[in-house]
């Protein structure tokens, strides 16, 4: 049998001012029907170029060197662009990492399928109408007769991804392409997205290219696996003979630096721990293999800090004996004589919900709905729950960068809900933030040396301009980044390289307490583990104190002494992150792990052999 589509010795160039870039460069692959390819990789790896050469959407700087892309028999290569409009919806679909930047805002989501619908096929309004809501009752969007009416906005952003899935199926594709579909999805609607797609493919026998940086989503629902390096494939094979013997440096590196659920190590391994890469005068890359000896395990296993927990009193109000709650050996208690350095009491925030001319209150949203919790000097307190709990809403209150309704927050003694914006400004010295979105958080037209030194001059930190620039350049190699980077902006910087430049603006003002809002939810698993060691190694430096809040369990897992699961507003579990993962109290919080991605070779095995079973008749 056939693949349904074949690609040989493909090299996709782009013409730049600084010379040619080889983003894809002899690349083959075939996809069977009925089979998932997974590509895998950091950014700049070559995925999303590879996906869009398929589907004939490169910019106007590159072009297809060499190679074939054979699609039903066809070549994709020669086609014109009336030839490849036909194709595009049809028989090849694409589903993007971001839906709402994919959607139009003001269009009706039914409309946009319809519209897909009679464009490819020959059939009459009420007809794609009627097809529209099959496909959305197919991909599980509810009420789908009357959520065609809805408009982007009003749907969450699990149901959006769910809109475009039911785009790219709406003309029975033959190859449907998901481009980092599930990135910013909590984990349990991650899982639905990925059980859908898993399903709706061995319904339709459609060959799948799913591209993504996580190895964890591979292990899911990949059947084979093609890892690209640098423009280049670097391993390819089985998704269990990858995972049970991987061959290249790089695959070894990226499958040990996600951090697990049931990780022992205390430091993540970066790609950097496994080989070192130089480019030679002719442009040609050699890669050099370094060997993870046990000796360098156990530094990953033993360098840092315990988990520092709640007092011992508090933990057995809580209900956790020492055999439960200190489940690593070096797990040190609070002094029953501390005080917290955060005392949350009761906070609710609720918005209200106007309707009619007059724009009268008919109800509330309790984003936040009576939380309380401590936490000590030295601490990471995990806030962990799906999207719209209040986890975010309630980090912004904490910082009175959102008005509270009720309850109290104490700050190192002070009662911080109760101050007026004048009156909290010299405290924003104490309290910081980092947020999601490194490039959407930084004034795009201000140097960094600016961003940094900004705050500096607003708290009086620094006896003079030179003073606070050599304090700027200090926080930088504190970060990992370069003095002479001061001078650049924003846009020249990786996600990564922006998200060390907020962390050091976040510390020029010397806080005691920072908030990481779904910090590291964005970069690619090898940056992700840079930073999250970044923030540990700070955190032992300068003593702080974290809120670290993700929808990402491994990462809480890593990162928190303490957690806190929130849903509809309020903390359903809490106590120690090692004594919760091990023995969840909760059945929302026993969801939420469930639904993690698990790439132990059990599990694969598992999943391999439950696919060959359903594609052999025997289940």
């Amino acid at each position: 049998m056939t693949g349904i589509i074949e690609i040989q010795n493909l090299r996709t160039y782009f013409n730049t001012d600084n010379g040619v870039v080889k983003a894809v460069d002899d690349l083959s692959l075939t996809i069977m029907p009925g089979h998932t390819l997974g590509v895998v990789g950091e950014s700049g790896s070559g995925k999303s170029v590879t996906s869009l050469t398929i589907m004939k959407l490169l910019a106007a700087t590159a072009e297809i060197n060499t190679g074939s892309v054979i699609f039903l028999g066809q070549d994709i290569v020669h086609m014109s662009e009336k030839q490849m409009r036909k194709l595009r919806g049809s028989e090849i679909s694409m589903i993007f990492q971001e839906p709402m930047s994919s959607l139009n805002p003001v269009h009706k989501v039914g409309h946009q399928v319809m519209e897909a619908i009679l464009e490819h096929q020959d059939v009459t309004k009420n007809e794609a109408r009627e097809r529209t809501i099959e496909l959305f009752e197919e991909v599980g969007i509810p009420d789908p007769a009357e959520r065609i009416h809805y408009y982007p906005h009003q749907m969450s952003g699990g149901q959006k991804q769910r809109v475009m899935i039911a785009m790219a199926l709406s003309c029975n594709p033959k190859l449907l392409i998901a481009d980092e579909p599930t990135t910013a999805l909590d984990v349990t609607v991650q899982k639905q997205i990925l059980d859908l797609i898993c399903a709706l493919r061995d319904e339709r026998q459609m060959a799948v290219l799913f591209i993504t940086h996580d190895l964890g989503v591979i292990a899911e629902i990949a059947d084979d696996v093609m890892v690209m390096y640098r423009g280049k494939v670097v391993e390819q094979g089985d998704v269990l003979d990858i995972y049970e013997n991987p061959q290249h440096p790089y695959t070894q590196g990226l499958l040990n630096c996600r951090p697990r659920l049931d990780t022992v190590y205390k430091r993540l391994p970066t790609v950097s721990d496994f080989m070192d890469t130089t480019i030679g005068d002719d442009g040609n890359m050699t890669i050099t293999a370094k060997e993870m000896t046990d000796e360098r395990k156990q530094f990953f296993i033993n360098t840092g800090r315990g988990r520092l927990l709640h007092k011992h009193s508090e933990l057995q109000a809580l209900g956790y004996t020492d055999d439960s709650s200190s489940v690593t050996k070096d797990a040190t208690c609070v002094s029953e004589s501390e005080t917290p350095l955060l005392n949350v009491r009761d906070l609710k925030v609720h918005f209200p919900v106007r309707q009619g001319l007059l724009q009268r209150v008919v109800g509330h949203v309790k984003a936040v709905d009576g939380i309380s919790f401590d936490i000590y000097r030295g601490q990471t307190l995990g806030l962990v729950g799906e999207s719209g709990c209040g986890k975010t809403t309630a980090g912004r209150a904490i910082l009175q960068l959102q008005k509270s309704t009720a309850g109290e927050v104490v700050f190192d003694g002070s009662v911080v809900s109760s101050f007026s914006r004048r009156k909290m400004r010299p405290l924003r010295q104490e309290m910081q933030i980092i947020f999601q979105d490194p490039f959407g958080s930084m004034n795009p037209r201000m140097t960094i040396q600016a961003a940094i030194v900004e705050p500096m001059k607003l708290q009086g930190i620094g006896s003079s301009r030179t003073d606070r620039i050599d304090r700027a350049a200090a926080l930088l190699d504190e970060v990992g980044m370069l003095p002479e980077h001061l001078r650049r902006y924003p846009h020249e910087f990786s996600g990564g390289q922006r998200q060390r430049i907020c962390i050091a603006r976040s510390l020029a003002v010397e806080p005691q307490f920072i908030i990481c809002d779904e910090s590291v939810s964005a970069l690619d698993v090898s940056v992700q583990a840079q930073v999250l060691n970044l923030l540990n190694d700070l955190q032992e430096r300068r003593g702080l104190t974290y809120i670290f809040i993700s929808h990402d369990l491994s990462v809480v897992k890593f990162m928190a002494d303490m957690m806190a699961v929130m849903k509809d507003g309020k903390i359903v579990e809490f106590g120690p992150s090692e004594a919760i993962y091990r023995n969840p109290r909760e059945e929302y919080t026993r969801t939420l792990i469930e639904a993690t991605p698990c790439d132990d070779l059990e599990n694969i095995r598992r999943l391999v052999d439950q696919r060959n079973k359903q594609r052999s008749g025997t289940i």
